[in-house]
């Protein structure tokens, strides 16, 4: 390296150590994201408490809420028949064992995956911790239950057995939380859980855990970020946080922060735009198309299929997104079968297609022109290269693809696949007819989506 690119270097990095954010939104929102989450594309998302004892009906997480208000009849139906009286939600946690978590063999499972980062729910909207937090006294699973720290155990083993980066899920609210009832009967004047609450749980999970991803949620679209002093927190975690320069958060931090501050943007649950964005966003899935967390009621049918999930992945990334793809253990902290086959289905096919999945870029066009069912992503080093994922496999032995613009040195091969394609254009067109060889079934290199990949294109 020449004395000259030494030089700029040091200046770069002096100027971003240099850079202090202030607690406003201005200030903060002009952090740059770290390059890793970008690259990363995919994580997986787990969803662990109490609420996998009962695991019941669409929104197993929202369980409590549900019977408690009796929003639900079938939440308050379940309970009659099953369980005494008198007994609440809190009886729930001596059930939830996770006798058979096994953090290592989640990291396995994961990395498996081709995920770069997972994320645990450390504390739901029922303000049981997964960690021994000195805000939750008797209603954490040191305490109760398990009688061990979760979130201690999900974060060194995925450092120990994975490449993965730890991310924790942390909400901001609690459904019946006196402290924060109290709050809100004020209309967020007083603060007196966020004081003894919320702030002091999120500096231990920064200070304890250093999880590269602090994913922020709220149960209610209420409070604002004065209330949660949102701002406050996030300064000190861009500025003087042992993470401060590999973590990012999302915008999850009051109730008009969605889609407009914090990090990434998340917008919705299941937000999939299918159009290009002007700022990084993720967009969550379940592979039980319906809940967020383990279910025993679920049927076979409402499980995506890999090719569900792969198009969802698919079309995230073209338009400038990851995707974080949700799993539910059991209350023993088992990661059932058909989630782990999910999970594995999935990595075998980035193992054949990844390079048109990480470090992408959206391309000028998302989808394509001519046919349907075809998404673009672009990769840009020394070479630029195009990718076109099919996702429904061509008829009659030709594959059109409207977008491109050829030269006559284009050439176009299947990632996974030895041998190039011919192509034809009409003179002065765009687009291209790729002409696709009998191929047998079995001779392919993957399922369910095909990954062209386009060299020497003009646009």
């Amino acid at each position: 390296m020449t004395l000259l690119k030494y030089i700029v270097l040091f200046i770069v990095h002096q100027t971003v150590v240099s850079i202090k954010y202030e607690p406003n939104w201005d200030s903060l929102d002009t952090r740059p994201l770290p390059q890793w989450y970008d690259q990363a594309k995919l994580g997986i998302f787990i969803h662990f408490g109490v609420f996998s004892v009962p695991s019941f009906d669409h929104v197993p997480s929202w369980f409590w809420k549900y019977w408690h208000d009796k929003s639900d009849m079938h939440s308050v139906e379940f309970m009659k028949k099953n369980y005494p009286p008198r007994f609440t939600y809190q009886d729930f946690a001596a059930e939830f064992t996770a006798e058979f978590f096994n953090a290592e063999e989640w990291a396995e499972i994961f990395n498996a995956s081709g995920a770069k980062y997972a994320v645990l729910t450390t504390k739901h909207c029922d303000g049981f911790t997964l960690w021994p937090s000195k805000t939750s006294f008797n209603w954490n699973s040191n305490s109760v239950g398990p009688k061990r720290d979760i979130v201690g155990e999900f974060s060194a083993a995925l450092r120990k057995k994975s490449s993965l980066k730890v991310g924790l899920y942390h909400c901001l609210q609690e459904w019946f939380n006196p402290l924060y009832l109290k709050d809100k009967e004020s209309n967020y004047t007083g603060q007196e859980y966020v004081k003894f609450k919320v702030q002091p749980a999120l500096y231990e999970l920064i200070n304890n855990y250093k999880p590269e991803v602090l994913w922020s949620d709220m149960c209610e679209l209420k409070g604002p970020a004065e209330y949660y002093k949102s701002q406050e927190f996030l300064a000190w975690l861009y500025n003087e946080s042992p993470v401060k320069d590999t973590v990012i958060t999302n915008d999850r931090w009051c109730e008009t922060c969605f889609c407009k501050h914090g990090g990434y943007f998340t917008c919705a649950d299941k937000f999939n735009p299918g159009v290009l964005q002007k700022h990084k966003f993720e967009g969550g899935l379940t592979i039980d198309r319906d809940a967020w967390a383990y279910r025993r009621n679920v049927q076979l049918s409402n499980f995506l299929s890999p090719h569900d999930i792969i198009s969802n992945l698919v079309s995230i990334v073209s338009c400038g997104g990851n995707m974080i793809l949700d799993v539910g253990p059991t209350k023993e902290g088992k990661i059932t079968p058909i989630f782990e086959e999910r999970l594995r289905q999935l990595g075998q096919w980035l193992g054949c297609n990844g390079e048109g999945i990480y470090s992408t870029v959206p391309w000028s066009h998302q989808k394509d022109t001519t046919t349907r069912y075809v998404w673009y992503t672009m990769k840009k080093t020394d070479e630029k290269f195009v990718y076109a994922v099919v996702l429904s496999w061509p008829q009659n032995n030709t594959l059109t693809l409207g977008a491109p613009i050829t030269s006559t040195n284009t050439i176009v091969t299947m990632l996974g696949y030895p041998e190039k394609f011919q192509w034809t254009t009409s003179a002065g067109a765009q687009g291209l007819n790729i002409t696709i060889p009998n191929i047998c079934w079995n001779k392919l290199p993957c399922q369910w989506a095909w990954t062209f990949k386009l060299t020497n294109i003009q646009n």
